[in-house]
């Protein structure tokens, strides 16, 4: 086996903390807010997921790049995430269908890792003081411009990141002779998602951030989606006022995470950054319609206000996350609308929470 030194580098965190590890061998500096996954399994998928765009992962796993990438296990086209923080990384990896290591992978997009840091530390950092902006630095400049640089990064409440990762022009997945019609509006769209509409007969047609109402009507859509994307909600004004004219339309809707907080918005409820935020695939949510539990994947740095949204007449809290209380799902009373704060389609072994997407097509089962 090749043995390698690994150069020195650092993570220094807005508040002045700093983490020692070491560079896995792409040089340079990048910047974004950090935060923790405590996912086992399925760092590709992470690394190319929408929502990431704009923040530093530190993996809670012990143990990173050991099974290779795969072409087939991508939620986009490219990395999204700033940086990584690792506590091990390996370039070898065993998988027989590994198509590469993560090294090549993160070299080819010129992501900047950094390793062989107390990752057990950092996350108690983090959960103790909060998310923060952060940058990883393996190029060796000084301390004190990379505090410069850093407090020049916006912080992510009030940034509006979604035209960052959404198409530029419309598209369309699947079968153009399947039975039903969706129009998604792309704030952040994971690939499983259209492959889970799909695969229930569905036709897509995929919109930028900012198409209009009309835009997304001239599909003659059975129904509409609103997608996980990354940032604030709260700049979405576009999205917003298509959330309305949608509902005031009264065809299905189902929103998935960034989607799920734009309708809350629409509807006059307000969200809020979280401390840390949920980002996992472990997390435990009870259905308050069934009384089930589901264990989901989650990731997600906004919320929406329980308080507000239990005193709107029209909306009602259909799920519920366990650890916190926070709202992680609802419907409309008055509406064919329904959202939830997190992932059915990631299905992380656990097949829980799938049975969201047969209820968006019984929806619009219901209005054909």
């Amino acid at each position: 086996m090749q043995h390698t030194t690994k150069q020195s580098a650092i993570l220094l965190l807005a508040d002045g903390t700093i983490f020692h590890g070491k560079s896995v061998g792409i040089s340079g500096k990048t910047f974004g807010e950090v935060c923790f996954n405590t996912g086992t399994t399925g760092y590709q998928e992470i690394f190319t997921d929408p929502s990431y765009f704009g923040q530093i992962m530190v993996t809670t796993n012990a143990h990173i790049g050991n099974y290779g990438v795969n072409a087939e296990e991508v939620e986009s086209e490219k990395i999204m995430i700033s940086g990584l923080v690792c506590k091990n990384f390996s370039s070898f990896h065993s998988r027989p269908n590994s198509e590469s290591n993560l090294f090549d992978y993160f070299q080819k997009e010129n992501l900047i890792c950094i390793s062989d840091l107390d990752t057990r530390a950092l996350v108690s950092y983090i959960r103790d003081h909060g998310a923060q902006n952060a940058v990883i630095c393996t190029d060796g400049t000084p301390v004190e411009e990379l505090r410069k640089e850093l407090a020049a990064i916006p912080d992510m409440k009030g940034l509006e990141l979604a035209s960052k990762v959404s198409t530029t022009e419309p598209y369309f997945f699947g079968d153009e002779n399947a039975t039903y019609k969706i129009s998604a509006l792309d704030l952040g769209i994971k690939k499983n998602i259209l492959r889970n509409l799909a695969k229930r007969d569905c036709y897509i047609k995929v919109f930028p951030y900012n198409a209009s109402f009309e835009d997304l009507k001239s599909f003659s859509p059975d129904g509409y989606f609103l997608s996980n994307g990354p940032g604030d909600p709260d700049p979405l004004y576009s999205a917003q006022e298509v959330a309305r004219q949608i509902l005031a339309e009264n065809k299905p809707l189902f929103g998935i995470c960034l989607g799920h907080q734009v309708i809350a918005l629409a509807n006059g409820v307000s969200t809020y950054k979280m401390f840390n935020g949920h980002r996992g695939i472990n997390h435990p949510v009870k259905n308050i319609l069934t009384g089930r539990g589901e264990i989901t994947s989650q990731n997600h740095g906004f919320a929406v206000n329980r308080e507000e949204l239990e005193q709107h007449g029209e909306l009602e809290i259909t799920h519920v996350h366990l650890n916190d209380g926070t709202v992680a799902g609802m419907h409309m009373k008055n509406k064919n609308c329904f959202s939830v704060q997190y992932h059915p389609e990631a299905s992380p072994g656990p097949h829980d929470s799938s049975y969201l997407f047969d209820q968006f097509i019984e929806n619009i089962k219901s209005t054909k």
